[in-house]
């Protein structure tokens, strides 16, 4: 989790260790009464299980997973049917996945680029044709890379900038694979 300061007057801070400490609501609420937070009116920056966290929300498979809308992760018919999800109004604890009151806004709430990349690159890569050239291509291009993990989309942000630079793997993709791919590319220049 960083902290992102109003008005850019100063530093960020990482908080990126606390021993001893496990990664659950109290702990979440002690740390941010530590800082201050309300007080100095952070914006954060943190992976999703945090904001989660940060937001009461109830962890696991649950029915509302996302935190700015209604998505419905049950309704497995309506996933790519369905774009338009209803937003969020309240989060109140007892209702929609929220157990515990929020200890921050969602507006203050800032989430990573970088995870969000590797998100996306993790669905890409699940989603390719195992038996086409552009999954050989990858294999070939990361000898170092253990089957597993290139099977399950696994690659760093070092990688993921190789491939985006590499035209031989545009070229090897078949066409749902190369028009998905450059979407990517265009996506991770903006972030």
């Amino acid at each position: 989790m960083f902290l992102l300061h109003s008005g850019n007057k100063f530093h960020s801070v990482p908080l990126t260790h606390a021993a001893n400490m496990k990664e659950n609501y109290e702990s979440m609420k002690l740390l941010l009464g530590k800082i201050k937070y309300d007080k100095f009116k952070w914006k954060l920056c943190a992976d999703l299980k945090v904001v989660a966290l940060l937001l009461g929300m109830q962890l696991g498979y649950t029915k509302y997973r996302c935190f700015l809308c209604e998505w419905d992760s049950r309704d497995k018919k309506n996933h790519y049917v369905n774009k338009l999800w209803p937003k969020r109004t309240l989060l109140t604890a007892g209702e929609k996945t929220f157990v515990s009151p929020s200890l921050v806004l969602p507006e203050k709430i800032y989430l990573p680029p970088l995870h969000i990349q590797l998100g996306f690159m993790k669905n890409f890569v699940k989603g390719m044709d195992k038996t086409g050239r552009g999954f050989e291509y990858v294999r070939n291009k990361f000898p170092y890379v253990c089957d597993a993990k290139i099977k399950e989309g696994i690659f760093t942000g070092p990688q993921i900038r190789e491939l985006t630079q590499d035209k031989q793997f545009d070229e090897d993709l078949n066409e749902t694979e190369r028009n998905a791919w450059l979407s990517f590319k265009r996506i991770c220049k903006d972030l």
